[in-house]
């Protein structure tokens, strides 16, 4: 059974793709590859975003708050609408990032957060997550508001089952075509070469890969697929008003004045 249930410390650093390849060939010595990526190679998520129509909750998360959450359907491959997907709610609190997710047909995720009516309880459906997004339903109006794709390598503790950390590349987005099964195109997020790694642990991080990410000073960021693309937009927005428009926010601005290894963020 899938694992439904999350609650780790995240930290996330930007490499490019010599960088991705060095550090890869070394975390194979303490880290093994998902089954699926043993298999198959890379894998391929896509995900659907939702928030308010003024978007309340990603303009809320990027004000930096002890607390924030996202709401998005998440799906392995491009999915048909009687294909189970995951329905997720992840929220943040004071750096601990806990997620949780149910199994759902897509369809069945359409029509629970467009009417707010829980879906009749299937044997693949958690009920208490089911609850708890049909809670959070009646805070919020959501309508789908982005799409967010990647190829995403992941690697496992081969001590430590709780520590995971994956690769996503060819990050790809798009606020046209809100569903998954509208196939899977975007514009790129990142740069050409540029990748993603992300840190997930439950506990500290091990020595070992302190000492790994700081000899390749390897600086942690903060950086989120959504919020990355949100502020793309107004960007644009801005320019073709003829606006003047800063080149780093706020606290994009503060941790690159002062950047911080792996090891500091916990």
């Amino acid at each position: 059974m899938a694992i439904e249930v999350f609650n780790r410390y995240e930290g996330k650093f930007l490499i490019d793709q010599a960088l991705y390849e060095q550090i890869e060939h070394k975390l194979r010595q303490y880290m093994e590859l998902t089954e699926f990526n043993r298999m198959n190679g890379f894998y391929h998520i896509t995900n659907l975003y939702y928030d308010t129509g003024d978007n309340q909750l990603i303009r809320h998360s990027l004000s930096r708050p002890q607390y924030k959450q996202k709401f998005r359907i998440r799906a392995y491959g491009v999915p048909k609408g009687e294909e189970k997907v995951f329905l997720e709610i992840k929220k943040k609190v004071c750096g601990l990032v806990n997620k949780r997710r149910t199994q759902i047909t897509l369809d069945e995720a359409y029509d629970f957060i467009a009417s707010g009516i829980r879906p009749e309880l299937k044997s693949y459906m958690n009920k208490q997550v089911i609850n708890e997004i049909a809670y959070s339903l009646q805070l919020y109006d959501l309508e789908p508001k982005l799409y967010i794709a990647y190829e995403r390598q992941a690697f496992f503790g081969k001590e430590d089952r709780g520590l995971r950390i994956t690769f996503d590349t060819n990050i790809r987005t798009r606020r046209s075509e809100l569903k998954l099964e509208d196939g899977d195109h975007g514009e790129a997020l990142l740069e050409r070469n540029q990748w993603l790694m992300e840190v997930k642990t439950e506990r500290n991080v091990p020595l070992w890969l302190s000492k790994l990410l700081s000899e390749y000073k390897v600086f942690r960021t903060r950086f989120s697929k959504y919020g990355s693309e949100y502020e793309r937009m107004l960007a644009d927005n801005r320019r073709e008003k003829g606006e003047r428009i800063e080149c780093l926010t706020p606290y994009q601005a503060a941790y690159s004045a002062q950047p911080q290894l792996a090891h500091q963020y916990l």
